[in-house]
């Protein structure tokens, strides 16, 4: 099903986010878990796509398999900036190929250029939503937003134009950045509909489950940690069991509030651990019923 059908479809829903192993990675390992988040039943799943392209062939490979081995809708992600535009069209076929109907479409992150020569076609996402529309007018594509401004814009104004940009192009709808604060996310709600932005929202949720995810988490997203979180991370933060457990209430009570003020779909970065994403669903078996 299409990601957007979706959205009008459920009055609430739950996604989750995997990813496809690493060169250093078992795939027996990751495949294992996938199949375990799969068995959860979310209202789709999404699949990362690595830099450079390396992990390419098994984001398509575990995209297919959670739609068609596992009975969960699918999305693929599609990264630009290091793929010429012949690239992009076979990984668009591929997609196609395997019956997966949804697209995330993203910049992707710079690499070195001594270790990833740039082609120089795609720069930024909107060209490769463009791409996407041309070659494949039948996929639902979807983009990423930021809530706290991506690292790279001038200012937040110039960020939220480049959004509407997107969604302008042909971006169904659209999934934040990670975020721990929603006081943030609600602000930045507000902004996007003034700026006639009107697609719908996937909030993105990361559970923070072990003291050094935190730091690593600000380095990649430049996202606020509240001074609440801080002190859950100081004081459990030593603890593996403890910390898991409090990083999973944190992720639900934000997920709760959102809920309750009218931000109905939700999407998890599971990091590919069975027990977070079983733990949030869990904790929200009766909401999301």
């Amino acid at each position: 099903m299409r990601i957007d059908e979706l959205l009008k479809k459920k009055e609430v829903t739950l996604s989750l986010e995997v990813f496809p192993p690493k060169p250093t990675t078992a795939f027996e390992n990751v495949n294992r878990a996938v199949k375990e988040i799969a068995a959860l039943k979310p209202d789709f799943m999404s699949v990362t796509y690595g830099a450079g392209g390396g992990t390419s062939a098994h984001t398509v490979q575990i995209a297919r398999d959670i739609k068609d081995a596992y009975g969960v809708n699918s999305m693929a992600h599609l990264t630009c900036v290091s793929s010429t535009k012949e690239t992009v069209e076979e990984q668009i076929q591929l997609m196609r190929q395997a019956g997966i109907e949804n697209i995330l479409a993203l910049r992707g992150d710079i690499p070195d250029s001594s270790e990833f020569p740039l082609p120089e076609q795609f720069h930024h996402a909107v060209e490769l939503v463009r791409e996407i529309k041309e070659v494949a007018p039948e996929m639902c594509i979807g983009g990423a937003c930021y809530p706290e401004g991506h690292p790279e814009a001038v200012s937040k104004g110039e960020d939220i134009r480049h959004i509407k940009e997107k969604v302008e192009a042909g971006c169904e709808f659209l999934t934040t950045q990670m975020f721990f604060d929603n006081s943030i996310f609600y602000n930045y709600m507000y902004r996007l509909r003034e700026a006639g932005v009107m697609v719908p929202v996937i909030a993105g949720i990361m559970p923070i489950t072990r003291k050094n995810q935190v730091e690593r988490s600000i380095q990649l997203s430049g996202s606020c940690v509240p001074a609440r979180f801080k002190s859950i991370v100081d004081w459990f933060g030593e603890e593996p069991a403890k910390m898991k457990q409090a990083g999973i209430a944190y992720a639900t009570d934000q997920i709760i509030d959102l809920i309750a003020n009218g931000i109905s779909h939700i999407h998890v970065y599971t990091m590919n651990d069975p027990q977070v994403a079983a733990g949030i669903m869990d904790n929200l078996s009766a909401i999301l019923n």
